[in-house]
């Protein structure tokens, strides 16, 4: 290479790099940039959710203000983007023509630390929300009606939410590994339902009016239910197939039945209130027989006490026999009341 041709090479790569540096200096960086608003007004700069999501880049917030938003709604191929609702009873997804209103995720494409909260999603076709293929998804402080469905995902975090009104089911696991907590869960089929290979942690969740179980664990899955209510459903919790599982702490009162549990499937028992009007402890068959050896000694079979079964307060009332059992301070979900209520 001759002299003046190196020269003219090297200058050509330094006015690249030179190009590159500006560029990458006037973007700013994640935490400096401003959130991304959805206003259906024009107040924002989208007015639906979809652009936004669209728009988004890697650290992005999106904020949406009140309204119902009469559209479909799919996150994939994105990672740490977090979408700010004003709140569960100020934002609805309406949903326009898909099956499933809400998809995080969609094959082959998935979709990585997710964070959504303060928002409503309906159900249209049977489905309201959908979770697929997909890692470190945040979920809270929201509402669904319909079924909520998973597929293939890892690292699901579904807290403080409202999810109910499904006709099969609230909440389908499969082959995922999530942690719920904080939950209420009402009318449905099943109130849960953990299948395939999935890994499930139910923590201080209620779940009421489920025409069936509250909770079923099916297939090769693992759950591990500590300090759930589990009030006025078909049934408690019904351990199926060959799932590993464990379940402590738990109120399961006023149910038809309380625990099903297959010759196949594995569960160890500690600390559970039951009160149900048919057997506490059943065997899965056709019909399921009573199986009161499956009682553990540190299981209790006592009233509750709630403090308002006929509004859904299912908060302990503070002549309650239910603290200081074992480890727990409390059994169940929701914390006594004090003397002083």
């Amino acid at each position: 290479m001759t002299s003046s041709l190196f020269q003219r090479v090297f200058m050509c790569l330094v006015l690249m790099a030179m190009a590159v540096t500006g560029a990458l200096a006037q973007e700013p960086a994640a935490g400096e940039r401003e959130p991304l608003v959805v206003a259906l007004d024009g107040s924002g700069q989208y007015r639906s959710i979809q652009e936004a999501v669209d728009a988004a880049k890697k650290g992005d917030t999106i904020l949406i203000k009140p309204g119902a938003y009469a559209e479909d709604v799919t996150i994939h191929s994105k990672e740490n983007v977090r979408l700010i609702g004003a709140g569960m009873d100020q934002v609805t997804i309406l949903g326009r023509e898909r099956v499933g209103v809400f998809h995080i995720g969609k094959w082959p494409y998935g979709a990585t630390n997710i964070e959504i909260s303060g928002i409503t999603v309906n159900e249209h076709g049977g489905h309201a929300m959908g979770m697929f293929n997909g890692r470190g998804i945040y979920f809270h402080h929201s509402r669904v009606k319909g079924m909520l469905f998973t597929q293939q995902v890892e690292d699901v975090r579904i807290e403080d939410c409202v999810i109910g009104g499904s006709e099969t089911t609230g909440i389908q696991f499969a082959n995922s590994q999530a942690v719920m907590r904080g939950n209420f869960i009402h009318d449905n089929d099943h109130g849960v339902s953990v299948a395939g290979k999935s890994t499930v942690r139910l923590e201080r969740n209620v779940i009421t009016r489920s025409l069936f179980e509250a909770v079923i664990v099916n297939d090769q899955s693992r759950a591990i239910l500590v300090g759930n209510t589990f009030v006025k459903n078909g049934g408690g919790a019904a351990f199926l197939g060959t799932s590993q599982n464990e379940a402590s702490g738990n109120i399961v009162s006023l149910n038809a039945y309380g625990f099903v549990v297959s010759a196949s499937s594995r569960v160890l028992l500690s600390y559970n209130a039951m009160q149900n009007s048919g057997s506490n402890y059943l065997r899965s068959g056709n019909p399921n027989q009573p199986a009161p050896e499956l009682k553990p000694d540190s299981d209790l079979t006592v009233d509750p006490r709630f403090v308002d079964t006929t509004r859904d307060d299912f908060r302990l009332r503070a002549d309650t026999s239910l603290v200081r059992i074992g480890e727990f301070p409390y059994l169940g979900a929701l914390p006594p009341l004090t003397e002083s209520h």
